[in-house]
């Protein structure tokens, strides 16, 4: 059972101390053509100290413990220690998604009722830190504007310098402070989940796709969500992986990273399944995870002999909103049986539960559903022992769920 204060830096933190060589974090090899900063390969023990040093960066703004800061950053390394740091400091994640557009994070930044705000100054074409400048002027409690560079824009603080101070002080366990992403993408519906909650989400995950450590996690799925924590960041600092992006898509350096001789699981949006299904597969490719979101439709989908003739384990990833995120391995633990029996899911009760309402709703409940919206600065109802409908029926055939609809 999580713990309930521990946190993805604490995991990160301690993997350092015992197995400081390890590979933790890699940039995809084309990132200075879209960010203007280098590829970075950081093992576990340099990552923690980054995190640290941005921690200690952190708490020197005063802020009271708690407050939450957001992250308007692709799913790069920056993005990634960031995200801990923010943890490590004793404040709460918030993902801003990198699509939003300037009244997008407006409406977020107030709702979610933000402190700060880190993102960069370059992602492709647009400028993130211009953009959020704009924004914060319409909302007069955000205090803090920090961005990494190239170019970062007057009145903005600096992240890069402040990795470069080598004040830094310990990583403390009691950091657990959860994370803070929108419902369906909406600034107007922003959710929390406790640490508690989003270390059980990511056991959900790993029950099916089981990523052991220094193995490695290929994903080109964004980190903006529920979803892109728990398969990536999440799955890797649990398992004591090392966590590859791919921020910007690219079929060339996919492939490429694929060659990299090290046991991959990769995962990928499902709308990818039909081009991986017809690709050359290298042997160290051992599971591939297919993200799903509600609504969707399971149908249409390769059987797993389909990939690397049966050699590769395929597994679906489904988010329901950011009420909770289930993984099943396609055959007898497919999605599309548990959905219609959601008895017969294959994970702890304790963890993730699920029934179908008399109306026909899955409703939720366990330690990895609990999450609640925020309202007013405030967040209620953090509990996962009552069952809480959601707004999605499985649709029904032959014993099966062919997809979710909303309901």
């Amino acid at each position: 059972m999580p713990l309930r204060r521990t946190g993805l830096c604490a995991l990160l933190a301690a993997t350092g101390r015992r197995h400081p060589a390890r590979v933790a974090l890699l940039d995809a090899a084309d990132k200075a053509a879209w960010s203007g900063r280098p590829a970075m390969t950081w093992t576990y023990g340099a990552a923690a100290e980054i995190v640290s040093r941005l921690a200690c960066g952190l708490r020197a703004w005063p802020l009271p413990p708690g407050s939450r800061i957001g992250l308007a950053l692709p799913g790069s390394t920056e993005g990634l220690v960031a995200h801990l740091a923010v943890e490590a400091a004793g404040h709460v994640p918030c993902l801003l998604p990198a699509t939003w557009d300037e009244d997008q994070l407006a409406a977020g930044i107030e709702a979610a009722a933000l402190s700060a705000v880190l993102t960069q100054t370059r992602l492709g074409e647009s400028r993130p830190a211009e953009r959020l400048c704009r924004a914060a002027a319409r909302y007069f409690g955000l205090r803090y504007l920090a961005a990494f560079g190239p170019d970062v824009p007057d009145g903005v603080i600096n992240l890069d310098e402040m990795v470069l101070d080598r004040r830094a002080g310990p990583v403390a366990a009691d950091t657990g402070g959860g994370l803070i992403s929108f419902a369906n993408g909406d600034p107007a519906r922003p959710v929390h989940r406790p640490g508690d909650a989003l270390l059980a989400a990511v056991a959900v995950h790993l029950v099916a796709t089981r990523v052991g450590p220094g193995e490695r996690i290929l994903s080109l799925v964004p980190p903006g969500d529920l979803r892109g924590v728990v398969t990536g960041l999440g799955a890797a600092l649990v398992a004591g992986a090392s966590l590859e992006t791919l921020p910007v898509f690219d079929g060339a350096a996919l492939a490429a990273a694929l060659l990299r001789p090290v046991p991959t699981h990769l995962v990928v949006p499902a709308f990818l399944e039909p081009a991986l299904a017809q690709g050359a597969l290298p042997p160290t490719l051992r599971t591939i995870g297919f993200a799903h979101r509600a609504p969707t439709r399971l149908t249409g989908r390769n059987p797993r002999l389909a990939f690397a003739k049966g050699r590769v384990a395929v597994t679906d990833v489904l988010a329901v909103d950011e009420d909770f995120v289930i993984t099943g391995a396609r055959g007898l633990d497919d999605l599309a049986f548990g959905l219609a029996e959601p008895a017969h899911l294959g994970c702890p009760e304790s963890l993730l539960a699920l029934r179908l309402e008399a109306d026909g709703r899955l409703a939720c409940r366990g330690q990895a559903a609990k999450a609640a919206p925020v309202r007013r600065g405030e967040e209620t109802g953090l509990d996962g022992t009552a069952w809480r409908p959601t707004r999605f029926r499985p649709t029904l055939f032959a014993g099966t769920a062919t997809g979710l609809t909303d309901a």
